[in-house]
């Protein structure tokens, strides 16, 4: 099989003309690209860095940052990219996965990296290289390059180290192989549904650091499809506005459901021409019926949902044929995808067909374990499965339906209750847009929910007959103790619902006035 980086490479070198890049006024050629991989390939092998060598790539969005991940992969390298934002504490603890060298943004653009730049390029045991000019470091785009890229990648090495979010505590690096990692850019084992969405990738709009799996695989996919990337441009601040999507003319792209929601509501402020959009893809968490409805209704049958994780890579795709043809589409993750086997488990026993349970997963592209971490990798891999700590079932036609976290679990009287079982009845209230659930202590109960809800368009959130929905389908132990009306859902710098800040407005006006029961 062509290792990562080859299919990529291949179809830059068939097309050398062809632009792959746009970001502001610069256009970038398959070319051009190529060269820029070949002089960093060459900066870091002349600085000793070769196949098994652990790369942190702390780096923004351009050109430059695509050419090192093609230049590290083609060199063997196992790589760690780290997300900006992170704290000094993760860059620090990040450092400590077995980086031998770190590649950063020149010393002009070092802002785009975020603040875990001066401590990355500050430690004195790892050399540090740059994609410019920068104090203290190589400049790999110095040289003169020349260097044939060739993929060197052992299929059984670790290939990328894809960092948790770290919403629980510090990121855990899940490692994934060559083999496993080049899965993703084998268009012979694309499946029906991947193939299709491919399609509509002639502009792709990446937006996200290439820390982020999601970005970094549908950008190398995009240049095998023969389509172009677009980049934010320098000093752009909201590139996912939908006006920035038409002024770029955007046929592609990928974002959360809080994101999209955003997107609904400045649509119905001001219109905008997104005829060119025909593929808009949702990751990150699920997003409720009410806002896949609502982005039906108003882009088109555009709309597409992953469901995954950083250890599992995609596990189902929800296509919008599953949302045009089946009634349970809309409180699903879509299916399977054909090389994923699921199985729902409850006390290691695989449950009876729609029953509910502990969600596992086998395929190919799934991490071997967390690096240098065995007691953290025995805890989810078992048997070649790997337990998502994910709840959900099966549904009749195949169709996987989550209905919560197994770690999102809290006590409440001593009965043990789940955040998404509420999540799920709120997010079927005709006025709830997007609900996020989060639970915190509790004098009288030991613990409590508390919900956060973003209303659908021209709805009014009455909070007194969400407690009704809740108290008909589950327990009382599982009534939120309040309900907080948001313009949208907090995000971390992943993309994921930020839990922490959430929970910060426990408490505040907006969520005390409207408290349910004590249990």
């Amino acid at each position: 099989m062509d290792i990562f980086p080859e299919p990529v490479l291949r179809v830059l070198r068939e097309a050398p003309a062809q632009v792959v890049f746009v970001q502001g006024e610069r256009t970038v050629s398959a070319g051009e690209l190529l060269a820029l991989a070949g002089r960093v390939m060459e900066g870091l092998r002349d600085g000793g860095i070769g196949a098994g060598s652990g790369v942190a790539v702390v780096t923004g969005l351009s050109a430059e940052a695509y050419a090192v991940h093609l230049a590290v992969h083609a060199l063997g390298c196992r790589v760690g990219a780290f997300r900006p934002g992170w704290s000094p504490r993760q860059t620090g603890y990040g450092l400590g996965f077995g980086v031998e060298a770190i590649v950063v943004d020149g010393g002009d653009v070092s802002v785009r990296v975020g603040p875990g730049v001066p401590e990355v390029a500050a430690d004195p045991g790892v050399p540090v290289f740059s994609l410019g000019p920068r104090v203290g470091a190589v400049d790999l785009l110095a040289g003169a390059g020349g260097g044939e890229l060739v993929a060197r990648g052992d299929p059984e090495a670790v290939a990328r180290l894809t960092f948790t979010s770290g919403s629980t505590g510090m990121p855990k690096a899940c490692a994934q192989t060559y083999r496993a990692f080049t899965m993703a850019y084998r268009v012979e084992r694309w499946p029906e549904p991947l193939v299709a969405l491919m399609a509509a990738f002639d502009r792709c709009l990446i937006h996200q650091s290439l820390a982020s799996p999601v970005m970094m695989t549908y950008l190398g996919r995009c240049l095998i499809a023969g389509g172009t990337v677009v980049f934010p441009a320098d000093g752009d601040p909201e590139p996912l506005l939908p006006y920035a999507l038409e002024r770029h003319a955007i046929t592609a792209v990928m974002m959360p459901p809080p994101r999209l929601h955003r997107m609904l509501a400045l649509l119905r402020e001001r219109p905008a021409d997104l005829s060119a959009l025909r593929a808009l893809l949702l990751g990150g968490s699920p997003a409720g019926p009410g806002l896949l409805a609502e982005a039906m209704r108003t882009l088109g049958p555009i709309v597409w949902q992953g469901y995954g994780q950083a250890e599992t890579g995609v596990i189902s795709m929800l296509t919008p044929q599953h949302l045009a043809a089946e009634d349970d589409a809309f409180t699903s993750v879509g299916r399977p995808l054909p090389a994923v086997e699921v199985s729902v488990r409850r006390d290691g026993a695989e449950v009876e067909p729609g029953e509910v349970g502990e969600i596992w997963v086998r395929s190919p592209h799934m991490m071997t374990g967390y690096w240098d971490e065995p007691e953290r990798t025995a805890e989810v891999l078992r048997d070649g499965w790997l337990h998502t700590r994910d709840l959900g079932r099966l549904g009749p036609t195949g169709l996987l339906h989550l209905t919560g976290r197994s770690r999102d679990v809290i006590m409440v009287n001593a009965e043990v209750c789940h955040a998404g079982a509420v999540e799920l009845v709120l997010a079927g209230h005709p006025s709830v847009s997007e609900v996020y659930v989060v639970g915190a202590p509790d004098e009288e109960t030991g613990e409590a929910f508390h919900a956060f809800v973003v209303p659908a368009p021209a709805q009014v959130i009455d909070r007194p007959s969400l407690l009704t929905l809740v108290r008909a389908s589950l327990s009382l132990a599982h009534l939120p103790r309040s309900i907080t009306i948001l313009d949208r859902i907090p995000l971390t710098i992943a993309g994921k619902p930020d839990k922490s800040a959430m929970t910060l407005l426990i408490g505040s006006p907006t969520a005390a006035d409207q408290q349910g029961p004590k249990t």
